[in-house]
């Protein structure tokens, strides 16, 4: 059986640690244990965390981009991560891909394909699957709005 939070010293807990050092000087299983929040009898929420990092040799995976593709059921096959465990880290990789997408491409003119390149480059080059955008412009080619319709129609001829 593994120790328990409380069992070790401030400067090993996720949180204290974050407050004390700052969220950067925290590894990749210690941020993940903060998003978990809580273990389980057997594991420590940084235990869960690494259990999830796991994961990401089995998939051949050399960083943190392994989770914008894994399913909520793979999450779930770790014993400790239920359903609103692994949505709460789905969730966080969702507002993690959102934030790299470039502010200004709302902003953004469109004259040439590369234009069109340029703005979408960041957010689809670690996609594995096709996606069908929709860039809605106005007459003088601003870019009024960046659409994903892959999902929606998917979810639409699903049914």
């Amino acid at each position: 059986m593994s120790l328990k939070m409380k069992e070790l010293p401030e400067s090993e807990r996720p949180y204290e640690k974050a407050q004390m050092y700052g969220t950067e000087m925290l590894s990749d299983s210690e941020l993940l244990a903060i998003i978990i929040k809580c273990g389980t009898k057997e594991d420590t929420s940084v235990g869960l965390a690494q259990k999830i990092l796991n994961l990401q040799n089995a998939n051949g995976a050399k960083d943190l981009r392994f989770l914008q593709d894994i399913s909520m059921e793979e999450l779930m096959k770790i014993k400790g991560i239920g359903k609103v465990k692994a949505i709460q880290i789905l969730a966080t990789c969702e507002l993690a891909k959102r934030m790299s997408k470039p502010i200004h491409s709302l902003k953004t003119v469109i004259k040439t394909t590369k234009d069109v390149a340029d703005l979408l480059m960041d957010e689809l080059k670690y996609e594995k699957r096709e996606i069908v955008k929709l860039l809605i412009l106005n007459s003088k080619n601003v870019v009024l709005k960046n659409i994903n319709i892959t999902l929606r129609w998917y979810k639409l001829c699903k049914y």
